[in-house]
Parts: structure tokens; sequence; C-alpha cells
């Protein structure tokens, strides 16, 4: 690191400091990249919505595409950030330097291969993602040019991630935001005003993409109490990247898994029409928007964490997160009593001519508000598991909401109830996911208890 009494500055706050206080400073600015990151992807949705029906149902269908890059990235990223954030409460900074510079590089090469591999099988793919043949033209002027960004999204996402879990998260959210600001800018120029239709929108995602990966990289080398990317410190070695993997497979999962199911609701809403793949759409980014405040403030909850299991205090870890727990449990409870009052309301604003749309969307998202409360449960869980090196166990939660119960719970539920079990399918999933993570973790805040009471040392950064 280049600045050893800022990091030791850092070290003491994550691990000692007062939990109703470093919490919400780290997660503020989180909070606020995912926010921002999720408007304009909110932002994509409602400007190409006033295309068509059509042109809508093809965010929907690249959007599993995007999501699967992000998985990958949040692999990397999460795995390689969590790693680094246990060797640096060790006090191994050599490896966790080495850590940071092999995901960044990794990342690179990954996305340029997606990239390659999108560009030249485009037209099979949409179909494959669930597209229609009237969405397919929109989704392959939108695909496109995602595509030839994917190398700087996954870099910005992996970066996002190792700052963070540096306790950094002022300098993550200024990349993110940033191109998120000029994202929803340049969506309406490029969308109406160069007449570009969907692949303006892509192509603003693209730019917005590309700027991001700059600040953000700025910030790590120019930075002087940030850990830099450099060549030098590229070890690709096996003994790196199978805790990276271990530790960030949590996030493949419930990324992929999202992806998975996101094409699985594509392709089951596909015989009721553009419309219904339009408004499943439409709530999964609202949704999305509002998870990403709880995730936001995980995410604040992470570096907490992980610097804690790695320098012994087990206790500081069951504390943070209940405290996590209790305060995103209270502010969802609040939005969903709001957001289901005006369900219709949100849905309007996207497609205010198409009344199928509305009448889909609208009760699908009073299904989905329903169960909302219980993601700040669900989404701690699974934060804290990955963060402290329980591979196998965080793996289980992420994929268990979006994957496990969600996928065949939606081909079961739209053969026998139709379109009705597809709108319902989310609320069902999010039941079974609150069993089996109460389950989870319950065992693991009793290890936590074990470690506490025996003072056994702690766990060297890897897995356990």
């Amino acid at each position: 690191m280049k600045s050893a009494q800022t990091q030791e500055q850092r070290h003491e706050m994550l691990v000692n400091g007062p939990l109703e206080k470093v919490i919400p400073r780290l997660a503020v600015p989180t909070i606020i990249s995912m926010m921002v990151s999720s408007i304009y992807n909110t932002a994509d949705t409602f400007f190409v919505s006033q295309i068509g029906t059509s042109a809508s149902g093809a965010v929907g269908v690249i959007f599993s595409a995007m999501a699967i890059i992000q998985a990958i990235s949040f692999m990397i990223g999460m795995g390689s950030g969590n790693y680094m954030a246990r060797c640096f409460g060790a006090g191994d900074q050599k490896l966790g330097e080495e850590i940071a510079s092999t995901g960044f590089f990794t990342g690179l090469i990954v996305g340029a291969l997606i990239s390659v591999i999108g560009i030249t099988h485009i037209d099979s793919i949409v179909m494959l993602l669930g597209s229609t043949e009237t969405i397919k033209p929109y989704a392959v002027d939108y695909a496109r040019y995602i595509f030839l960004a994917t190398p700087f999204m996954m870099c910005s996402f992996i970066m996002n991630n190792l700052l963070r879990l540096q306790g950094l998260a002022v300098y993550a959210m200024l990349g993110i935001a940033s191109g998120g600001v000029l994202n929803m800018v340049l969506d309406p120029i490029f969308i109406f005003g160069l007449n570009l239709g969907t692949a303006g929108a892509a192509i603003a995602t693209g730019l917005s993409q590309f700027i991001s990966f700059c600040i953000l990289l700025a910030q790590c080398n120019l930075r002087k109490d940030c850990v830099s990317i450099r060549l030098r410190n590229f070890a690709p070695r096996w003994s790196i990247y199978k805790t990276v993997i271990a530790g960030g497979f949590p996030s493949l999962g419930r990324q992929g898994m999202a992806s998975l199911a996101s094409i699985v609701l594509n392709v089951t809403a596909r015989p009721y029409g553009d419309a219904a793949i339009a408004a499943m759409a439409i709530v999964s980014k609202c949704t999305m928007l509002l998870n990403s405040v709880v995730v936001g403030f995980g995410q604040g909850f992470q570096p907490v964490c992980a610097f804690s299991f790695g320098a012994q205090k087990y206790s500081r870890v069951k504390k943070a997160f209940w405290f996590c727990v209790k305060i995103s449990s209270v502010f969802l409870l609040a939005l969903s009593a709001v957001i289901f009052l005006f369900s219709g309301h949100v849905i309007e604003l996207f497609r205010k001519e198409d009344l199928e749309v509305i009448a889909i969307g609208t009760l699908a998202l009073r299904f989905q508000i329903c169960t909302m409360p219980l993601n700040g449960f669900l989404t701690m869980s699974n934060m804290c598991t990955q963060s402290i090196g329980y591979g196998f166990r965080a793996s289980i939660l992420s994929m268990s909401r979006q994957g496990f119960f969600l996928i065949p719970i939606l081909v079961i539920a739209s053969h026998a109830w139709g379109l009705l079990g597809i709108q319902a399918a989310q609320p069902m999933s999010d039941l079974c996911s609150l069993v089996l993570s109460a389950v989870i973790m319950w065992a693991v805040l009793k290890d936590l208890g074990r470690l506490e009471a025996a003072e056994q040392p702690a766990q060297s950064p890897g897995i356990s």
C-alpha cells in the first residue's frame, strides 16, 4: 500500500469503530452508487418503453445477458475484494495487492472473450434469452453495443468492489455515480435526439460504462490511500484463483441465477405476448431499484464484517449483522407499504398507453411487494457468509431465491395457473428462501459464538 498510516487508521475504524457510525458511513456512498446504477437501468427501460411495447421487451431480454456479465464481474470483484480485505485484516498487505491486480486483469481478459463471442453469435443469443420475433430486431440493436462495452463494464464492477472492500466506498461511488448520471443524460439524446432507438440506449450505456472505468482506474492508481492496479502485481496462480472463485462464487450464483431466472421468466411469459414480457421487465427493474438500497446498505456492512472476522472480532461480526438486518427490514416495510398503494401509477409511468401492460405489471408488482421486507434478512445473510469466507453456505444462499426456488416455481406455477402463476412466483420463492436462510444463519451464528468463546486464532485469509 502507498500509505501505511492511512491503512492503519482505516483498519482501526473497521475493527473497532462504533457500528452505528461506521456502517452508515460506509453504506451511504454504496447506497448512492447502487441507487444511481438502478436508476439509470430503470431509465433505460423508461425511455425505450416510449418507443413501443416490443422495444420495452427488448430491454428485459438483454437484461438477462447484462446480468450474466455482472455475475461474472461480481464473482471476480467480490471474491478478490473479500480475500484482499481479509488479508489486510490479518496484516498481509503484499498478498492483498497481488489479489487486487489479478482480479482486475482477469476481468479485462474475460470481458474481451465475452465481447467477441457475443457479437459473433448475437442473433442466436437474443432468441436464447427469450426474445420473440417481434422483439428480436430491437434486442439485437441493443445487445450489439452492450457486448462491445463488456470489458469496461466488467472492470468497472471489479474496481468498484475492490474500493468498497478497502473501506473506500466514496471513491467507488464517484466512479459508478458519474457514469450513471451521464447515462441518464445521454439516453434521451441518443434515443430521440439522434433517432437511434434502442441502439441509442445501448450506446449511452456503453459510453457511460467506459467513463466509469476511466474514473475508477484513476481513483485506484492516483489516490495514495488506494491499492494500485499494476501489471507487475498480476499473479495468475491457482492458489489465488481458487480462493477468489470460492469467495466470489456466491455472487456468481446470485447474479447468474437471477439471469437464468430472467430467461425462464421471458420464456414462460412468451406465450402471453410482448405485453407480458414488457410488464415483467418493468416490474423487475422497479423491484431492483427498491432492493438496491438494501444491497447498498449491506455493502457498507461487508468491509466491517470481513476486516472484523480477519481480526478475530467474532462478536463484532454478529452485532453488525443484526444491526443491518433491523435497519434494512424496517426501511423495506415502510417503503413497501407506500409502493403497494401506488403500484398501478408506477407501471403507468413506463407504458401508460398499453392497458394490458399496466394490468399485468400492477398485479405482479403488488405480489412482489408483499414479501419485499424479507429481503433485509435474506441479503444480510448472504453478505455475511460471503464476507467471512463461508463460501459453500454463501453459495447456497445466493442461488436459492432466484434459482433453486424461483426457476422451478416459475415452470410449475405457469403450467398450473398460467400468467397468474408467473406473477406470483417471486413471492413464493421469497418465502422458501426465508426458511433456508434462517436455518443456515442459525448455524453460522452458532459457529461464530463458538469461535468467540474458545478464543481461537483467526482463520487464514482463505475460505472456511
